[in-house]
């Protein structure tokens, strides 16, 4: 059953989103070369605390850090470690706030040390860059879909469009979801199309729902790693990239929560 929300619950949540795009952003400023995945977990759950939320993935049963991190092969639920970041990683971080009974969820996907220096062209630097340029035009895109009257369909057939046009591979083992009293609801929302649009669920004012951009530069297919249960890795060992932002369906069009 898809949970529609009250205007009252949508400002909690909109609060709640605020406070995550603040540090999610933060986050993501402070991951430099020599900085390890574990100091930006710590980092991340000190700011979601000072900032009067709680961490929600703290609240997934088994799961013990405020943050996932995805680094180069890593495609999602990535637990945070002692490694230290490289120049020229490509590292996304997944993270979640608990706000006054309500959750939103949020991802962004970076190069390390992309500011040093412009990537040329031909260069594998300018590669990666128009990698995560596409995951990010996806994302943006598939959320200009998410308005009354569409189909969760349409956010499925943009992001695999847009993706598998510039040679990448969405996967299709890990979808986005509905977002709210709990960090996954219904209706899931994949990446992919499957089946004709008319039969996926339709958009209607007050869902709630996170669009997710999960795709690698090889293959879609993704396996289990470091065997410690949570860490999704791509079996070929290519890279993966990860965008997501908390959105609500409303008359006037999509409102992105975590902005």
């Amino acid at each position: 059953m898809i949970d529609i929300k009250t205007p009252e619950e949508i400002k909690t949540m909109r609060e709640g989103g605020r406070i995550l795009s603040l540090v999610l952003f933060k986050l993501l400023q402070n991951i430099k070369p020599g900085v390890s995945e574990l100091e930006i977990d710590r980092l991340a759950e000190e700011l979601i605390l000072k900032n009067g939320a709680k961490p929600g993935f703290k609240k997934v049963k088994g799961y013990k850090n405020s943050i996932c991190v995805s680094t180069n092969g890593v495609v999602v639920h990535g637990v945070p470690t002692s490694y230290k970041f490289r120049e020229g990683d490509i590292v996304g971080i997944d993270c979640g706030v608990f706000y006054k009974g309500f959750h939103t969820d949020m991802a962004e996907t970076i190069l390390v040390g992309a500011e040093v220096a412009p990537p040329l062209r031909g260069s594998p630097r300018r590669e990666t860059a128009k990698f995560l340029e596409t995951g990010k035009r996806a994302l943006n895109e598939a959320i200009k879909m998410a308005k009354v009257g569409n189909r969760v369909g349409h956010i499925s057939k943009t992001i695999q469009s847009i993706v598998e046009g510039e040679g990448y591979s969405v996967v299709r083992s890990l979808v986005g979801h509905g977002v709210g009293k709990k960090l996954h609801e219904e209706p899931e929302v994949p990446g992919f199309l499957v089946g004709p649009i008319e039969k996926t669920p339709k958009l209607r004012p007050g869902m709630t729902i996170a669009i997710e951009a999960i795709y690698n530069m090889g293959k879609s297919d993704v396996a289990y790693a470091n065997k410690d249960g949570w860490t999704i890795k791509t079996a070929d060992g290519s890279v993966s990239g990860l965008f997501e932002r908390t959105i609500v369906i409303a008359k006037e069009g999509p409102v992105i929560l975590t902005n």
